[in-house]
């Protein structure tokens, strides 16, 4: 990486905004390499996903006022999870999967208490019905529940959200992914589009 951002010069003019894209584009091909693809695909796409890593890493080592390099990162990330593991790196007990989650969120806690509110630190550049799944949760912490009603046909955008955000609440009451259950059945719709298209040609022939 080093490497190539000292003698690259497309690779020279990018900064970590111009990298965005490139980031969201590998994670959503790891996403697929996982549900749909080879084991050869998911090697690949995790390692496109850890040059993103080694990218902006490398980029803000050369930041003037704050810089930190790859072996910054990795430190910060041993140090928490060091932290949040008590059970494992500490003399904390944790016996069920429950407990090691009171343990995670507590730490986690502890480590973000300059925030004001729940929501803090909930991307707002989440896909919408996993922004939707995160901020349920994250209300019912305090008390705010999302709303249950019959769908009905919605008559308009406001209550087509509605509807959503029900589908959401209803999904994440029995375990369920909302955004993987409409990427697998967007996965079947597009499987039934090219079906489609190859009977086309078939007949046509």
């Amino acid at each position: 990486m080093k490497a190539v951002r000292a003698r690259c010069v497309w690779t020279q003019r990018i900064d970590h905004r111009d990298l965005v894209p490139y980031l969201v584009e590998e994670s959503a091909e790891v996403i697929d390499a996982v549900e749909s693809g080879t084991r050869a695909d998911l090697r690949e796409e995790l390692g496109d996903l850890l040059w993103q890593v080694l990218f902006h890493a490398e980029i803000a080592a050369g930041d003037a006022d704050d810089p930190f390099d790859i072996d910054d990162v990795a430190r910060g990330l041993t140090e928490k999870m060091v932290r949040r593991h008590p059970h494992v790196f500490a003399g904390a007990v944790a016996s069920t999967p429950e407990e090691v989650l009171v343990h995670w969120n507590a730490a986690k806690a502890a480590e973000k208490n300059e925030r004001t509110s729940v929501l803090d630190g909930v991307s707002a550049h989440m896909p919408s019905l996993a922004l939707a799944q995160k901020v349920i949760g994250k209300a019912a912490q305090v008390g705010v529940h999302a709303p249950h009603h019959r769908l009905a046909d919605p008559e308009s955008e406001a209550e087509l959200g509605d509807a959503l955000l029900a589908l959401v609440q209803f999904a994440r009451a029995r375990g369920w992914d909302a955004e993987r259950a409409l990427r697998e059945r967007l996965r079947t719709l597009r499987a039934d589009v090219h079906a489609a298209e190859a009977s086309a040609e078939t007949a046509s022939d």
